[in-house]
Formats: structure tokens, C-alpha cells, sequence
């Protein structure tokens, strides 16, 4: 099928920016789909009839889908594959149908009048997305680029740096970058006086630490403290134990049956991007420290499911890894999740009491599998002296479904 729908990336400039090709199939377009900022950007370079994204926009889709055949044009931000349009497009249509041109991204703009290496740069979104998202990304040193939002995109981001103790950081608020009405401005977090910016705006983020920040490591494990809790947790070392266990890979999805306060899931979700995890848990208080916890730590997109396994597992997506943390001897618990578990996939569960503890051992002379049993003392005073504090010790039962 010969392409007909043409994507392309446009820039504040408008149509003199575009190159020769863009600018020809503009030219020879019987429909260009945009916002209309974009399309005012191109009028009276063409004679095509001008849409704009219909509301709700998932509308605008079957409206291209009708022109099928037609030479069609979208029209985009910068480069349309990255956060942008682009990629949705190429989730209804074939690449025999598309032909993509892009324009230099927001990124690339930004990190030209920072002086930054791009790939030195973590480039984030919060348009559509909850700020939420920025918790793990910021460290001492490292550089950030942010779509924004809205023109006060900027001012939360700074409050929220403010509550991190990176204050002193540097902000740098790039507003309709490419175009006449181009405008940056640059303070540190503490003082960041532009309530409101160009709703067209991109951060560049330098973070730097004040004295105590609040530092969330990437690694596995992270402190109790982090986490809103009644108590029930999988402690620091037995958690980091257990991730490694369940033994995360990009895009994977993890079932956190009784999540408690849901550390295990979001210290999943935490280790890549692409992964994926479902919480499931009963208890009303718990559900609200997971939806807390998920959105401090960085990962506000952690489904919660709300109920008792085994009836609340009923309808979700297959898992590539389980982890029981709670209601093994639960009737059926075990035996719904080792169904539901993907080929390949890995179960893993936590035992404290005998009675649990028993559930495992029966399931791994059925099932296979391997038991761990971990004990973890902290050094504690007593009167003047110090004294190792034990733990409950806690048996893990790891278990690979065959392929």
C-alpha cells in the first residue's frame, strides 16, 4: 500500500522551517488533522481542509482512518516519535501507510541552548502525566529535561525539589523555543518566583542537594522509612532478598498478592521504566499507603486492585512473576496464582508463621522449587552494652513455572 499519511514534526517556526518534503506534502495534502496552533502555523500554504482534534480525541483516529487512500497530513510537536503523536498514530496504522518526518524535538532544542550533551540528559514528560513520575529521577548531579504540563508546570516542579532538599537546584524555564516569541528564565527552586509560564514549556532541571536531602537509591531495598505503613512490611533486607528473587526484566508485570503497602510492587516498577506491576490488597487503610507510597517513590501508575486473592485475581493480566507476601494459607492462594502465572514465570512467597511456613514446604514437595530461610538481627543497646535484636526469620519459597 503506498504511504497516504504523512506525520510531520513542526516547529515554532512554522512552514519556512520545514524542509522541502514536509513543506511539499503540506503543498499536495487533501486534509492536514492538528491542533490549532499547528495549523495556524501552516495557513495559506495549502488547500487542503484544515480539522482539528476532535474532543474526545480518540475520535480523530476513525476521522483519518475514513481518508484512507487520500494524501492526509498530522501535524505534531518537534519530532513525533519521541512523547509525541507519532507513536500513537503508528499504534492504528501500518509503517506501509506512514511516512514520518521529523523536526527537531523540545529536547534537542533544549539541550542546544543549554550547552548539555543529550545523552547526558534523562528526558521526562508530565504533560498528561502525573508530576509524580520526576521522584526517581532526582539525584545529586543529574540533569533533567521536562515536558511540562502547563505554564505551572514550573512552579510545582520547584516545590517539589523544595520537599526533596534539593533546593539549590537550578531551573530553567525554555518557553516557545524556535520561534519569536522564545523566553528563558532561570532561577534556583528556592526562590522560584514565575508562579505561571508560557503554557509552551520545557524544564531544564540541574539537581542539586542541600545539606540532608531526601535520597531514594537505586538500588533494591530501600529504607523502611520511605514507605507509610502499619507495620505491614517486607522489611529493608528481606525486600531486597525478595526483588532479587522475583528477579525483574524490562516490561515483565509483577502481581503483589497482599501488597501490604505495596514496597515490593513499587520497588519493581522502580528498577526499569517498562515494568509493571498489580497490587492487590484487602484492607482499606493498606490500599490508600499504596497509592501514597507509589506516588512519593516515583510510580504513580501502579494498578491497585482492591480485594482478597484469590477472587480479587479473577480477570487480570497474566503475570510474568508473582509475590505472595501475605495469605499463603489462604484457600486457594497459592494454587489461583500458579495457574494464572505465565509460562516461565516466577512465584515467590514469604513466611513467617509455622502454619505458613508448613503451606510452603507442602507446595515445594508438590511443585518444586527451592526454600531460603533468612534471619536479620540489628545491634540494639542494652544498658551499656549492645546486643544483636532478632528478627522473626522468614522462609522464602522461589518457584520457576516450566516453560
Amino acid at each position: 500500500m503506498a504511504r497516504w499519511l504523512t506525520v510531520i514534526g513542526i516547529g515554532e517556526d512554522g512552514f519556512s522551517g520545514l524542509g522541502q518534503q514536509a513543506q511539499n506534502a503540506i503543498a499536495s495534502a487533501q486534509a492536514i488533522f492538528g491542533g490549532q496552533r499547528h495549523l495556524a502555523l501552516v495557513e495559506g500554504h495549502h488547500q487542503a481542509e484544515s480539522i482539528a482534534w476532535p474532543v474526545p480525541f480518540a475520535k480523530s483516529y476513525e476521522m483519518i482512518a475514513a481518508r484512507q487512500g487520500k494524501p492526509v497530513v498530522v501535524l505534531a510537536s518537534g519530532d513525533p516519535m519521541f512523547f509525541g503523536m507519532g507513536a500513537s498514530i503508528m499504534r492504528h496504522f501500518t509503517l506501509d501507510e506512514v511516512e514520518i518526518i521529523p523536526f527537531p524535538s523540545s529536547y534537542s532544542l533544549a539541550a542546544a541552548r543549554m550547552g548539555w550533551a543529550l545523552q547526558d540528559v534523562d528526558c521526562l514528560s508530565v504533560h498528561g502525566r502525573p508530576l509524580a513520575i520526576l521522584q526517581k529521577y532526582i539525584h545529586a548531579k543529574r540533569k533533567l529535561l521536562v515536558l511540562s504540563d502547563s505554564g505551572q508546570t514550573p512552579l510545582a516542579v520547584a516545590q517539589l525539589l523544595q520537599a526533596r532538599r534539593f533546593a539549590r537546584s537550578q531551573i530553567t524555564a525554555l518557553e516557545h523555543l524556535g520561534g519569536e516569541k522564545e523566553h528563558i528564565h532561570s532561577a534556583e527552586a528556592a526562590v522560584w518566583q514565575a508562579s505561571e509560564c508560557a503554557d509552551l514549556n520545557i524544564l531544564a532541571i540541574e539537581c542539586i542537594a542541600d545539606e540532608k536531602p531526601v535520597l531514594m537509591p537505586l538500588s533494591t531495598g530501600l529504607s523502611d522509612t520511605h514507605f507509610i505503613n502499619d507495620g505491614q512490611l517486607t522489611k529493608q533486607d528481606i525486600r531486597a532478598v525478595t526483588l532479587a528473587r522475583l528477579s525483574p526484566e524490562p516490561f515483565q508485570l509483577l502481581w503483589d498478592v497482599g501488597a501490604g503497602c505495596g514496597s515490593v510492587s513499587i520497588e519493581w516498577m522502580r528498577l526499569h521504566p517498562s515494568c509493571r506491576a498489580i497490587a492487590i490488597e484487602a484492607n482499606a487503610q493498606r490500599q490508600e499507603f499504596i497509592l501514597q507510597n507509589a506516588a512519593n517513590l516515583g510510580v504513580p501508575s501502579l494498578q491497585l486492585v482492591r480485594g482478597k486473592a484469590p477472587q480479587a485475581l479473577a480477570g487480570l493480566e497474566a503475570p510474568d512473576a508473582i509475590f505472595i507476601g501475605g495469605g499463603v494459607t489462604g484457600e486457594d492462594v497459592l494454587q489461583s496464582c500458579w495457574q494464572a502465572l505465565k509460562p516461565g514465570g516466577r512465584l515467590v512467597a514469604n513466611a513467617v508463621t509455622l502454619q505458613s511456613e508448613l503451606a510452603l514446604h507442602q507446595w515445594r514437595a508438590q511443585y518444586g522449587g527451592e526454600l531460603v530461610r533468612l534471619s536479620v538481627a540489628q545491634a540494639a543497646e542494652l544498658g551499656s552494652f549492645d546486643v544483636w535484636r532478632q528478627a522473626l526469620p522468614v522462609t522464602i519459597l522461589c518457584s520457576q513455572k516450566s516453560r
